[in-house]
């Protein structure tokens, strides 16, 4: 089956650094990978030329077996490519629905902001998220770190996300909200999106992931499946960038 996603031998330089060496991933239809590697690895140079922050030296990015150009954050999006930041990029003083709507406003035929419009329409794809959430009419500062993401990750779903890039999804949450993360990012993998998933924690990743993607100092050390490989296997992965015998790749 063609990959939704592929990143061929990307490379990206800054200066002297190579950011990113010759790295090849790719993701699946309802795949959820795990990016892994300390800072510095690459991860975030990675994702931000696949968001379209700024451009590989090299390298061929494909969509579906096609390959495509991204310039810029409007194309990533055109694809069906959205990345949700650590910080989430919620006004707190706006409501859900405002934030889910920020800059995409539905407006009526004089353009003025159609709020029932955008109110039905946010209900709508929390209820395609099977999320409950306080009222609607709640300011985004008054809910918690686990609501706030799925606000985030709301707003992207709504917008046609094919792909969607989380970058530490599950920080500064406690064990009760994670849990409720992992079973919305397990619901949107079962509805056919492919999910990135960031992370400096291995224990959240190995149980969402599908597969491991790991970097060291902007290069592939490998992929692996957490069933076939140990926690350790990972960390040596990481820290010493060498490949467990038993990995599939």
């Amino acid at each position: 089956m063609t990959a939704l996603v592929e990143l061929r031998r990307i490379t990206k330089r800054f200066g002297g650094i190579h950011a990113v060496e010759n790295v090849s991933i790719e993701l699946g239809r309802g795949e959820v990978v795990g990016l892994l590697g300390h800072n510095g690895a690459g991860k975030s140079t990675l994702i931000k030329i696949l968001s379209g922050v700024f451009p590989a030296d090299s390298g061929q990015i494909r969509v579906d077996g096609a390959p495509v150009t991204i310039r810029s954050t409007r194309d990533s999006k055109a694809l069906g490519i959205e990345t949700i930041y650590q910080n989430l990029a919620l006004s707190e003083n706006l409501d859900a629905v405002a934030n889910l709507f920020l800059g995409r406003e539905i407006t009526g035929r004089f353009g003025f902001m159609n709020e029932e419009a955008m109110e039905m329409a946010a209900r709508s794809t929390l209820g395609r998220m099977k999320l409950r959430l306080p009222p609607l009419s709640n300011l985004v500062a008054t809910l918690s770190g686990g609501q706030r993401q799925a606000v985030a990750i709301a707003r992207a779903i709504h917008f046609n996300a094919r792909v969607l890039i989380m970058d530490e999804p599950t920080a500064a949450l406690g064990p009760e909200e994670t849990g409720k993360v992992g079973a919305l990012i397990r619901e949107l993998a079962a509805q056919g999106i492919g999910i990135i998933l960031i992370s400096h924690d291995i224990h959240d990743v190995f149980d969402l992931a599908d597969r491991l993607v790991v970097l060291k100092n902007g290069r592939l050390v490998g992929a692996v499946r957490p069933q076939d490989v140990s926690q350790d296997d990972v960390l040596s992965m990481i820290i010493a960038g060498t490949t467990p015998v038993r990995a599939a790749s």
